[in-house]
């Protein structure tokens, strides 16, 4: 069957959901750079004396940008096949809460609020570099980590069980002008110098007491590397689990089958029988 658009609807949604076109392109090279120089813009107007000297140049290339960005938005929404599953997926949000900040200074001028929020449309360059494969792979080390959750969770409760033993013991090793004036002190100091951060305001000057610091410094180096070895393998486990499995009915997309929403353009699909076609 042929994918090729017949409606405008259709032609625009390539467009606006797709870079496959030579147009396509051109219009993601415009808005990229308008997402760029929008926030590089944001973070200018919180330097004060850039403020009051370029206020005017910047407040006319706000508006040139959010009236930009409106159309994009309402062009996306025209050309969603259900337009409600784009506007409230996640893409669709940020889009949305990228150009709100500017018509809210018209009621509420002068928040800070808004101009943080607009740092938002920073999101959006995942959707026009067309990196919805790496949000795919975020998704695969969500789920790997939650493979791991329990393997994770005894580690870090026997990592806790090393940090209050060590701290307890050099609370009784150490004096209090060493800085060990408490056991819940003592205990943050296992802590720092297990995960090898090492604040230096709090150090040992016993012998015994140095030499317990240096073979905790040794473990916590061992440390480290567990939880990335439990991680790893459940990651390696999970990603060789999800394969393509198709397209979205929308932008063509690929899917895989744990995919309950287009990455690429928040389409919700519908759900799909084991052999990967969609139900009836």
């Amino acid at each position: 069957m042929s994918n090729k658009p017949k409606t405008l609807r259709e032609k625009v949604g390539i467009l606006m959901f797709s870079a496959n076109t030579k147009l396509g392109r051109r219009v993601d090279f415009v808005i990229l750079w308008g997402i760029i120089l929008s926030v590089l813009a944001v973070m200018l107007e919180s330097v004060k004396h850039i403020q009051a000297r370029f206020e005017f140049e910047l407040n006319v290339f706000e508006w040139f940008v959010t009236i930009l960005f409106s159309v994009e938005y309402i062009l996306r929404v025209y050309s969603s096949k259900k337009p409600l599953n784009y506007v409230f997926s996640f893409f669709g949000l940020v889009d949305l809460l990228s150009i709100l900040p500017t018509y809210l200074g018209l009621i509420v001028p002068g928040t800070g609020f808004g101009r943080a929020l607009r740092i938002l449309r920073l999101l959006r360059i995942f959707r026009i570099l067309k990196l919805s494969r790496y949000l795919r792979a975020a998704d695969e080390l969500l789920d790997a980590l939650r493979s791991s959750r329990p393997k994770i969770t005894v580690f870090l409760f026997g990592v806790v069980l090393v940090a209050i033993v060590t701290g307890t013991l050099m609370y009784i090793i150490e004096d209090a002008e060493a800085g060990f004036t408490s056991i819940p002190r003592s205990i943050y100091w296992a802590i720092v110098t297990l995960t090898t951060v090492g604040y230096g305001d709090i150090s040992p000057a016993t012998v015994l007491g140095q030499f317990l610091a240096s073979m905790l410094m040794v473990v916590g180096y061992g440390i480290i590397a567990v939880p990335t070895g439990i991680v790893s393998a459940e990651y390696t486990m999970t990603a060789s689990k999800k394969k393509p499995s198709g397209e979205c009915e929308n932008c063509h997309g690929p899917l895989t089958e744990s995919d309950k929403f287009c990455s690429n353009c928040g389409y919700l699909l519908p759900k799909r029988q084991p052999d990967g076609n969609s139900a009836s």
